[in-house]
């Protein structure tokens, strides 16, 4: 009994050895006190100060933020550092692979593309970066810009850098309806070294016309900002044009067209300089009153009556002439001042018997510089005005073609949104 008991406290003991060992394995505490743990979370600090204190002090910024949808073609990828300099900075569309060129300021704290950057487009940019010490920073980022379907463009005349007649306005066609008038117009801005006030008018939700009271000072120039990058349009879709352009204001030339004395009188800065005999249109096709602007000019063209609605019984049109010279467009539906060689000089001066156009003595080929058609077009600019009085036709309409000239001060700035 004495040995058995001995044997079986024995084992009691052995137990409690095997449950401390156990315990001791478990914790990591040699001593019971946790020392062990505690020289582990020392030493780890330390690592962590260590990586810490080695961490470059550079800090790289890529806008616009990584995941970004619908981001500005204009102004997304743009790569800024702090308390460093970039020293790499690489751009590439996802899925082609291929590199956007761009420019590295000369302090070495930003980089942006050299141009703007393609719709519906997912890009990739690396930066790099080293601050005073040479330690290296790195900062990724893909961003995806705005797809043709949620952006808007507008389309504008006059051309960047162009010289134009007095009369032309700044016309805007957008390619998707605007229902945000007052958003898209306040971020358009039209300013004239003349210094006259400018107002823009709605013809359409598609269409925005600018002008001043009167027609433009000869010799000013006028700068046209679009600033539409970001701003609402209609619900989900945004701008993205971003530029200013301008044009000069050449000199000041109105020609008159008087339908019953059947001359057009060209005036320039206020001196007449020629009268030319005209052909304006028959009675049963009158010419438009008012005051019209070239908007277009061709040394030749063709024009055919089918597309403007002259057509015979067979659906043809009535006329189709493949060469017409010096034709300069006055009207988006048709109306146009040009050369005519096919009828007889006789007709000029004397007989109305056009379509609707007002026709000027002309050789076929455009090819002979005395003929009258060859010396208007020459003296002619885009922008010009071309009034036309003494027709039994009513006064053309303001938006069919740059014609807002046709249309009261008061009645103009009423077709502003802002």
């Amino acid at each position: 009994m004495t040995v058995g008991k001995h044997r079986r406290g024995t084992a009691a003991v052995a137990v409690l050895v095997s449950g401390v060992l156990a315990l001791t394995a478990c914790g990591g505490d040699e001593d019971g006190d946790g020392t062990e743990k505690k020289k582990a979370q020392s030493q780890s600090e330390k690592v962590d100060r260590a990586a810490a204190e080695d961490t470059s002090a550079a800090r790289i910024s890529i806008k616009p933020k990584h995941g970004t949808d619908n981001a500005s073609i204009n102004s997304a990828g743009k790569v800024t550092v702090r308390e460093g300099k970039l020293v790499e900075v690489t751009m590439t569309a996802a899925s082609t692979g291929a590199e956007v060129p761009g420019t590295l300021a000369g302090d070495g704290t930003s980089w942006k593309p050299d141009a703007q950057l393609e719709r519906a487009t997912k890009y990739e940019i690396k930066a790099v970066a080293e601050d005073s010490e040479g330690r290296e920073a790195h900062e990724d980022a893909t961003f995806t810009t705005v797809s043709p379907e949620n952006s808007f463009i507008g389309y504008f005349k006059p051309d960047d850098g162009t010289t134009v007649g007095v009369g032309m306005p700044v016309s805007i066609n957008f390619d998707k309806p605007v229902s945000d008038k007052q958003a898209v117009q306040s971020a358009i801005d039209v300013d004239s070294t003349s210094g006259q006030e400018v107002v823009g008018h709605w013809f359409s939700d598609t269409r925005l016309d600018f002008r001043p009271e009167d027609y433009w000072q000869a010799g000013s120039k006028v700068t046209l900002d679009l600033d539409l990058d970001g701003v609402e349009a209609s619900d989900g879709v945004t701008g993205v044009q971003d530029k200013s352009v301008s044009f000069t204001v050449g000199r000041s030339q109105v020609s008159t067209v008087d339908v019953k004395t059947k001359q057009m009188t060209v005036v320039r800065d206020g001196k007449t300089i020629k009268t030319i005999p005209i052909s304006a249109g028959a009675p049963e096709t009158p010419t438009y009153n008012g005051e019209m602007v070239i908007s277009e000019k061709f040394k030749e063209t063709r024009m055919n009556g089918a597309t403007v609605g002259f057509t015979d019984d067979d659906g043809e049109g009535e006329y189709d002439i493949k060469d017409v010279p010096h034709a300069m467009r006055l009207s988006t539906s048709g109306t146009f001042i040009h050369g005519n060689y096919w009828g007889a000089d006789s007709v000029f001066g004397s007989v109305n018997t056009s379509h609707g156009c007002i026709g000027l003595n002309d050789v076929k080929g455009a090819d002979d510089p005395k003929q009258q058609g060859a010396w208007f077009y020459k003296n002619s600019l885009i922008g010009d005005v071309v009034v036309v009085k003494g027709s039994p036709d009513k006064e053309i309409q303001p938006d069919n073609g740059l014609n807002g000239w046709n249309m009261s001060w008061a009645d103009w700035k009423a077709g502003s949104a802002v």
